[in-house]
């Protein structure tokens, strides 16, 4: 599994400042559309140099596994970014979508 998360880790430090992408685009650049759950397996657990940060969910809500805050800390590293929000705390997807290049 460790070359999966590797290749997965790889992939999320290509995505630029100031954009998003989800856990499901990164199973599909990775491979397998089917391990959006392994992305987030890998992402717990990779190394600091990998913007976790920026991969949220499809919807484009963020994660409560951000220590020391969950969401908060989520949406402040991307708010840092210049990533925006609208009203109900979602990731404005439409402007800021990264999928590959």
């Amino acid at each position: 599994m460790s070359g999966v998360f590797s290749r997965i880790w790889q992939i999320v430090r290509q995505v630029p400042r100031g954009r998003v992408t989800t856990y499901g685009a990164v199973a599909l650049l990775a491979g397998n559309p089917r391990w959006a759950r392994v992305v987030g397996y890998a992402l717990h657990i990779a190394p600091e140099d990998v913007p976790c940060h920026r991969v949220v969910n499809r919807k484009g809500e963020l994660s409560e596994a951000f220590v020391p805050e969950g969401k908060q800390t989520h949406r402040s590293l991307l708010e840092g970014e210049g990533v925006p929000f609208r009203e109900d705390g979602t990731v404005l997807l439409e402007e800021v979508f990264w999928q590959g290049e």
